[in-house]
């Protein structure tokens, strides 16, 4: 069993369908309209409750940051990289996470990539954040929400991916063509490192392309979560373009101009 606490998370895992919930915990000193909403959630999908003080709340949850909901849910279960790609839809969007170990950054970014319609994200079994309450409740409760596959060896997936028709981006403070000149409108995985030390080499090696946030000011990078956020939405913004404007051009004509590291 593991835990998921606070109202957004829990809210969201109730409302996804994606867990198999034991009971859920409810501060007896908690009272307001949005978590009688979340009772009646509960009680529509015959979810067990238990009233409970908030330091016990707390000592269960391991954090004051539970908002007064704590719940018990089974384990969730990953998808292997065919699941993810299962289905027919063209032109993909997926994120790919080389080591990033912060909770944090990984709830955040789970978040930005549920908002800009990322189709799935791959992170990797070893030297990874694991999907843990801190992530989910960083991530607000997108996480429930977004296909995840964990992959043993991320290089070889990414070569899978290639196989696939999928181009491979990196994002790398060392790329030579900045976020925003690269057609995001072909089906793509974006690639991003560890924090401070960034892509691993062979990860590196692997991209297609590498690309580059231009900064203005005296720090060389952003946070990981933060640069994510930045192009995962100027990929959401061009491929919205594309749909509106009827996608004329087949993908790939388009394909074709964007020739990769050493070609």
């Amino acid at each position: 069993m593991e835990i998921l606490f606070g109202l957004h998370p829990v809210e969201e895992a109730l409302r996804s369908g994606t867990r198999k919930f034991d009971h859920i915990c409810i501060a007896r000193e908690r009272q307001d309209q949005r978590l009688e909403k979340l009772i009646q959630s509960c009680r529509d999908a015959g979810v067990r409750l238990r009233l409970d003080t908030r330091d016990q709340l707390t000592k269960l949850a391991r954090s004051e940051a539970h908002q007064g909901v704590v719940a018990i849910v089974r384990a969730r279960q990953f998808l292997d990289l065919d699941d993810l790609l299962r289905g027919a839809k063209r032109n993909r969007l997926l994120l790919a996470l080389d080591g990033v170990e912060d909770p944090q950054n990984l709830g955040a970014l789970l978040r930005t990539a549920e908002g800009a319609g990322v189709d799935g994200v791959v992170v990797t079994e070893r030297r990874s954040a694991p999907l843990s309450p801190v992530a989910v409740k960083a991530s607000a409760g997108a996480a429930e929400h977004v296909k995840i596959a964990r992959v043993v060896n991320l290089v070889r997936t990414l070569e899978e991916l290639k196989q696939r028709d999928l181009w491979c981006i990196g994002l790398d403070e060392r790329g030579t063509m900045n976020y925003d000149e690269f057609d995001f409108s072909v089906g793509c995985v974006l690639v991003l490192g560890r924090e401070g030390a960034g892509l691993h080499e062979l990860t590196r090696r692997t991209c297609d392309h590498l690309l580059r946030i231009p900064m203005a000011g005296r720090v060389a990078s952003l946070n990981v979560s933060a640069a994510g956020a930045v192009v995962l939405y100027e990929a959401a913004r061009q491929r919205r373009k594309t749909l509106q404007a009827g996608d004329s051009a087949p993908p790939a004509a388009r394909a074709k101009k964007q020739k990769g590291l050493g070609s």
